[in-house]
């Protein structure tokens, strides 16, 4: 079953000038990108900072207008929720965000800070709140204890538990993952990405998975769209995008990947000089004049490649 459909989104941003401020350009932050998110399925969205990639995780929760296209959720045009705090669509679909220290007020207990969706969209006594809020912190691998400490009391994995918590405590079929574990130490981003697993198979989530680093984005989704300039480049399953990776730009993502062994140091340099290479060489070959992105096409059962 499609969860949700997005179809030619476009999101700008005016570009403000002269005297009077009137809108002299666009930022175009999204330009015309096309997707779909089955239930249960984890889609990745890849690229370097600026790309876009966290606009459409904005443009999808109802956060930014829209200055094209169409989102559907469940089959339902969800562009009339936009901007409206407590439409039934914002309950269905929730966010984990990137900064675990600024994403969860201070001043609140946990207790707070995960009961806030629930007071806003359920009506729960004191005691039914509490039982939800020590199940949600049980099911994130945290003592029901912890509820009445301050953020402060906790390190950055255990914030970010807090935050997945929060964002379940609707039972929400979708969950917007903004680089969820791009804030924390390396040991601690594997713990975080396996807790979003085991959440997401005991809850039958779908996430859309914003991220640049190619090794986490790997290790948490099905279905890759790698983005630049504003439009997808590439889209295909897991192994179509790193076994067989087509455009330029994505074949450089693949090369700047770390490789633990020291013994690929000098032939993993010598590789990315040449993708390098050829990336300023057939440039001309993947974008058109202005720098823009081509449409997708198939190249494959689900492989398609931004190609003139």
């Amino acid at each position: 079953m499609t969860i949700l459909e997005v179809k030619d989104l476009k999101v700008y941003y005016p570009v403000r000038g002269g005297i009077m401020g009137r809108v002299v350009d666009y930022v175009r932050a999204v330009d015309g990108v096309t997707f779909s998110v089955e239930a249960g399925q984890t889609i990745g969205l890849v690229g370097e900072s600026g790309s876009g990639k966290s606009t459409i995780g904005k443009a999808v929760l109802g956060l930014v207008p829209l200055a094209g296209g169409q989102i559907l959720f469940a089959g339902e045009d969800i562009t009339k929720h936009i901007g409206k705090n407590r439409s039934p669509y914002r309950k269905s679909v929730q966010m984990i965000f990137q900064d675990v220290y600024s994403s969860l007020n201070a001043k609140k207990r946990v207790l707070d800070i995960i009961a806030e969706p629930l007071r806003n969209f359920e009506k729960f006594s004191k005691a039914e709140e509490r039982k939800r809020v020590d199940e949600l912190l049980t099911i994130v691998g945290m003592s029901p204890e912890n509820a009445l400490k301050y953020p402060h009391e906790f390190s950055g994995g255990q914030r970010q538990r807090i935050g997945v918590a929060r964002a379940i405590a609707l039972k929400p079929r979708l969950i917007v993952a903004d680089e969820p574990v791009s804030a924390l130490d390396l040991s601690i981003q594997a713990q975080v990405l396996n807790y979003l697993k085991d959440v997401q198979e005991e809850l039958g989530l779908s996430y859309l998975f914003i991220s640049h680093d190619l090794g986490v984005v790997k290790h948490m989704c099905e279905t890759l769209a790698i983005m630049h300039n504003s439009r997808f480049v590439e889209f295909g399953s897991r192994e179509d995008i790193y076994t067989n990776p087509v455009h330029i730009y994505t074949r450089r993502l693949i090369a700047s990947i770390p490789d633990m062994d020291p013994q690929m140091r000098e032939p993993n340099e010598q590789r990315r000089a040449e993708i390098a290479e050829e990336y300023t060489e057939k440039y001309s070959s993947f974008y058109n004049e202005g720098g823009k992105v081509y449409d997708l096409k198939q190249v494959g059962a689900t492989h398609y490649v931004a190609v003139p």
